[in-house]
């Protein structure tokens, strides 16, 4: 029995032994290690669109670099003056020209459209094509887009939100619920915005669509209303409204490459912050080597009052 306890006691302690010496080595190898990250050069930001009805609008930026400190500076000093912008249906081309928008706060933003002063210009319509060009720098940039026939919606309605939400807690709390026969061919895409009574309208939080699963079926679901980008997320009161409130609905028709650019930018948002999410590379239609999106959108809109 002394030997075996004696043998017991030799192994354990051969065992600490090599375990500390595996501990000492893998900290002898320890090494500074110090990562260069190269900022890159500004790329140009593309957010343009053409609806149904309105006119061509582009906002051209410069892309920020990922460690930039970013204030209300940084992004005014990030717009792009003095691009040659064009959009074509074709057979006909418009020049946008440059407007700048005093906020009245001591910042200013700029965005191109039509020449409100002149009549060579044109309005969106279902199932054209537009081809943006923008030269800037040296540079040209293209992108093509369509404006897809848009999905009739049978109705929009009310609801009190769903669960996990407190309904006790909030009871005249309020979403809107759609109703809809999404067409038998393959490929359809949507993108919704709200508005809720004076204010802009706003995507909502997971606002992009394809008919993948739902493809010519009669669907319903329930849309979590628009709120502002900036605007923190919160489990009880982000994308509601309130009984009383006068809210309208934007459905829009979208193309697949503008279905790839939102769906990816709204998942990349998504993960903002999360270490263990995937990453993910916001998808653009805009050639040489530019970011963003040039969409086009067929536009149905609904207006109701929260019951």
């Amino acid at each position: 029995m002394r030997n075996i306890i004696r043998k017991s006691n030799t192994n354990a302690i051969a065992g600490v032994a090599f375990f500390i010496a595996v501990i000492l080595t893998l900290l002898s190898c320890e090494k500074e290690v110090k990562i260069n990250l190269d900022s890159g050069e500004p790329r140009l930001v593309v957010e343009g669109a053409i609806e149904t009805g309105l006119p061509p609008y582009v906002f051209l930026t410069k892309s920020i670099g990922y460690f930039a400190t970013i204030d209300l500076n940084t992004l005014q000093n990030s717009f792009v003056h003095g691009a040659k912008v064009t959009v074509s249906d074709g057979s006909r081309s418009v020049d946008l020209i440059e407007y700048t928008v005093d906020t009245g706060s001591g910042y200013k933003f700029s965005f191109y459209t039509i020449d409100t002063a002149g009549g060579n210009f044109f309005v969106g319509q279902v199932n054209k094509y537009y081809t943006l060009r923008v030269e800037y720098e040296g540079k040209v940039y293209e992108a093509v887009t369509k404006i897809p026939e848009p999905t009739a919606l049978d109705s929009v309605i009310s609801v009190q939100p769903d669960a996990p939400f407190d309904k006790e807690k909030f009871p005249q709390a309020r979403q809107i619920r759609i109703y809809f026969k999404d067409p038998d061919t393959m490929g359809n895409y949507v993108r919704y915005y709200t508005r809720r009574n004076s204010e802009p309208y706003y995507p909502g939080l997971n606002a992009t669509y394809s008919d993948e699963i739902i493809n010519g079926t009669q669907f319903e679901t329930t849309l979590p209303l628009g709120e502002p980008q900036s605007q923190v997320y919160d489990a009880d009161s982000s994308g509601i409204g309130y009984v009383g409130d006068t809210v309208t609905l934007k459905w829009c028709a979208i193309d697949k490459a503008s279905y790839s650019f939102w769906s990816t930018y709204e998942f990349s948002l998504g993960t903002i912050g999360n270490p263990f999410s995937t990453p993910i590379k916001v998808k653009t239609n805009i050639s040489n080597n530019g970011l963003g999106i040039w969409a086009g959108y067929g536009a149905v809109y609904k207006t109701i009052i929260l019951e």
